[in-house]
C-alpha cells in the first residue's frame, strides 16, 4: 500500500508540473491585464496539432517542433489581443465573451484541418518508462515537468527584472498611472499575450508528447488552467506551481484510493475549498483575503 501511495504522489507531482506549464500563460495574462482568455486552451491545442503535423509530415520529434509551434501560436495570441484591445466598456465581461467566441472559431478550424480523430505521438523515446527505484513515469512527463519548472523560474525573473516585466506589473497595478509614467499599456499587454502564446506553444507540444489530443479538448484545458490560476491567486507565479501540484496530487490520490470517475470532482472540490477559505488564492495578497 505504501508503494502504491508513493507512486500516486509521484504521478501527481509530475501531473502537477504539466498542469503548471498549461496554466502559466493564462495566469500571466490574467494577472497582468485582468483578462481571462477563454481561448487559451485552444491555443495550447493548436500547438499540439502543429507538433503532430511536424512529426507526421516532416519527421520531427515533438520537442524539435517547438519553434514551428511558436511561429503559429504567437501570431494567434496576438490576434486574440487585437480583438480584446478593441473592447472599450465593460472590458472584463466583454473579453470573456469575445475570447470564448475565438475559442469556438479555433476549435472548428482545427476540426476542418485535422478532423476529430484522436492524435498521439509515435515517439517511443518519449513514451519509454523511466524507473526511479519503485517509481515509474514516462520520459516525456519528466522532460516537460522539468521544462515547466525552468519556464516558471524564467517567467518570474522576467516579470521582476526586465523592463517589459516591470511595465506589465505597473499596468496591472494602475493602467492610467502607468501611461502617465511613459508606459504604453497596449504594447505592454501585447507583450503579455505574446509571452503567454509562447508558453502555450510549449505546453501544447508537451501535451502531445505524453497524451492524446482531439479538437474538443480545448475547453477542458482552459477550465483546468483557470482553476489553477484561481488556486494560485491573481498575479502569483509561484502560486501556479503550488496550485498545480496540489491539483495533480489530489487527482492522483483520488484515482488511486477511490475511482477515476471522481478525478475531476476532486479537482473541483479543491477549487471550491480554496475559494471558501482563501478567496485570494493560496499565495494571494494577504490584504485582499476575506
Amino acid at each position: 500500500m505504501s508503494e502504491l501511495l508513493a507512486q500516486a504522489l509521484y504521478s501527481g507531482l509530475l501531473q502537477g508540473g504539466s498542469y503548471a506549464l498549461l496554466a502559466l500563460g493564462l495566469a500571466l495574462v490574467f494577472g497582468t491585464t485582468r483578462v481571462i482568455n477563454l481561448a487559451h486552451g485552444e491555443l495550447v491545442l493548436l500547438a499540439a496539432y502543429v507538433a503532430h503535423t511536424a512529426e507526421t509530415a516532416l519527421g520531427l520529434a515533438p520537442p524539435l517542433s517547438i519553434p514551428l509551434a511558436l511561429l503559429v501560436v504567437c501570431p494567434a495570441a496576438a490576434g486574440v489581443h487585437a480583438v480584446v484591445s478593441r473592447i472599450g466598456a465593460d472590458r472584463e465581461i466583454n473579453s470573456l465573451i469575445a475570447t470564448f467566441g475565438l475559442g469556438v472559431v479555433l476549435t472548428n478550424l482545427m476540426l476542418l484541418l485535422w478532423h476529430a480523430d484522436a492524435r498521439s505521438t509515435g515517439s517511443s523515446w518519449l513514451q519509454e518508462a523511466v524507473v526511479l527505484g519503485p517509481l515509474y513515469s514516462m520520459r516525456g512527463e519528466l522532460l516537460f515537468g522539468a521544462a515547466s519548472l525552468l519556464l516558471l523560474g524564467a517567467l518570474w525573473c522576467w516579470l521582476a527584472r526586465s523592463w517589459y516585466g516591470r511595465a506589465l506589473r505597473a499596468v496591472a497595478a494602475d493602467r492610467d498611472a502607468a501611461a502617465l509614467m511613459g508606459v504604453d499599456p497596449g504594447r505592454a499587454e501585447l507583450a503579455a499575450f505574446l509571452v503567454a502564446g509562447a508558453l502555450a506553444a510549449v505546453a501544447g507540444v508537451a501535451l502531445y508528447s505524453y497524451g492524446v489530443v482531439q479538437p474538443a479538448l480545448g475547453g477542458a484545458l482552459t477550465v483546468k488552467a483557470f482553476v489553477i490560476t484561481v488556486l494560485a491567486g491573481v498575479g502569483s507565479i509561484p502560486g501556479v506551481l503550488l496550485g498545480a501540484m496540489l491539483l495533480g496530487v489530489a487527482e492522483a490520490l483520488t484515482v488511486t484510493l477511490a475511482s477515476s470517475a471522481l478525478q475531476e470532482l476532486a479537482g473541483m472540490a479543491l477549487f471550491l475549498l480554496v475559494l471558501l477559505l482563501l478567496p485570494n488564492g493560496l499565495l494571494g495578497a494577504t490584504r485582499r483575503r476575506g
